[in-house]
């Protein structure tokens, strides 16, 4: 093993001492780790201050906007009760599938603006009147919800750990991840359902839909959005985006027309336009944008620390040379994509955080692209797919989603490590398979 392998082994020792132990704030924790390795690098002192320096500040600039458009977009569909009408309107559309799979969905979707803690707030108390008074039904469907958020937290942007993700492997081309992220996100999130609705059959209650109990449900809910009004900030940034990596396959040179589409479909761009039609809603409703504005600002900032002192983490990464007397020729053929997987799995599981488990080992994956074959903005793709789905495996005691599910969904612990934690075991190991499976084939062809 080379010296600088090494050293980068004890940083992530460190982090999972620092985070889940002295249960100090990633940020602190990040920021300690960025100066020790530079220091067991032995990098000049008086260039230490400015790597870190240009590393936060390039990761800020990258995806500052992103993560903060998307919390205020967040915001709005929670304060609007937007959320709520979109899972009245999801419901309704899809109640020929078994409950289970439709609640996963309607979580995927949600999780895509909405951290996933505070969407799974918003949406328990869903699960617990379309349980029925069953225990067992309610278990089921609150996995079916935990599950379907976790899938598209660590793979859909905006969410942060894919943004951090991307900017760290020093991807370009966003629209790829998106595309891919939600195609997978979908694939674990289907994983995850089939796992809920066992339990859920296996609670002898009738699988389709109590109607009246559902409106009854809603009805309480008096000041919603249309379904359409509240699907409209999540869509608009989807549709200019796909529009804008979808014309250069059609036209070629430049026009007025082409350059505005362009222009709308830049992430930061095509996001300021969820974010606008959002407030519109606002407006109608008569809410305080300002306060929104606030509460959005204090909610991506921890967030935007996090990910920025993690790119300056990533900045000293790059200076290591972590080949040194590894082979790695043998992980060639698509065992490559084993050492991000496993690398995210091993810090998840021993810290907790998604986030710092997928903007670790993106820094650390960097380096070692060129030589496992990744180094195309394709590969660099099929690696955060990797790392996301390494992301969730697995949630149990020392990540605080799962005591929010286990808490909210009330769940004892018991219980919550045998539906919880095996369905995020079952949806990082089995998505692997797949996503596995899925390069093989892509690079048999």
């Amino acid at each position: 093993m080379g010296l600088d392998l090494l050293y980068i082994v004890l940083v992530v020792v460190w982090i999972i001492a620092g985070t889940s132990y002295l249960r100090w704030h990633p940020f602190f924790v990040l920021l300690i780790s960025a100066l020790g390795l530079a220091f067991l690098l032995q990098i000049p002192l008086e260039e230490i201050p400015e790597t870190i320096s240009t590393g936060f500040g390039a990761m800020f600039k990258n995806i500052g906007l992103l993560i903060l458009f998307g919390a205020w977009i967040g915001v709005a569909l929670e304060t609007t009760n937007a959320t709520t009408a979109i899972a009245k309107g999801i419901i309704k559309k899809l109640t020929i599938l078994p409950l289970p799979f439709v609640i996963s969905a309607l979580g995927y979707l949600i999780s895509i603006p909405v951290f996933c803690d505070a969407a799974f707030v918003i949406l328990a108390p869903l699960t617990k009147k379309l349980a029925l008074n069953n225990t067992a039904r309610r278990n089921a469907l609150t996995v079916a919800l935990s599950t379907g958020l976790f899938s598209a937290h660590v793979l859909v942007p905006p969410t942060p750990g894919p943004l951090a993700a991307a900017g760290n492997l020093q991807l370009e081309n966003l629209y790829l991840l998106l595309l891919a992220g939600g195609i997978f996100g979908i694939v674990l999130m289907l994983i995850a359902a089939c796992f809920s609705y066992y339990f859920f059959r296996k609670s002898n209650q009738q699988d389709a839909f109590d109607h009246n109990n559902l409106q009854n449900y809603f009805d309480q809910d008096t000041d919603l959005p249309s379904f359409s009004a509240a699907i409209w900030p999540l869509a608009l940034p989807i549709l200019l985006m796909a529009a804008a990596s979808i014309i250069p396959l059609f036209f070629e040179g430049s026009n007025l027309f082409i350059d505005i589409l362009l222009f709308l479909g830049d992430p930061a761009i095509a996001l300021l336009a969820g974010v606008l039609v959002a407030f519109s809603i606002c407006k109608t409703q008569q809410r305080d944008i300002s306060e929104i504005i606030k509460k959005g600002m204090a909610q991506a900032a921890p967030i935007l620390l996090i990910t920025a002192m993690g790119g300056a983490l990533g900045t000293v990464i790059q200076t290591a040379n972590l080949t040194d007397g590894i082979n790695l020729e043998s992980f060639s053929n698509g065992l490559g994509l084993a050492i991000p997987f496993l690398l995210a799995a091993l810090l998840k599981s021993a810290q907790g955080s998604s986030t710092v488990a997928i903007i670790t080992i993106s820094s650390i994956m960097l380096p070692l692209l060129p030589a496992l074959g990744f180094d195309s903005e394709l590969g660099k793709v099929w690696v955060i797919l990797a790392i996301g789905a390494g992301s969730l495996t697995v949630s149990h005691a020392n990540d605080s989603y799962f005591w929010i599910v286990s808490q909210l969904g009330e769940m004892p612990v018991k219980e919550a490590y045998r539906k919880h934690t095996l369905g995020t075991l079952l949806q990082g190991v089995v998505g692997f398979v797949i996503l596995f499976c899925a390069y093989s084939l892509y690079s048999a062809f």
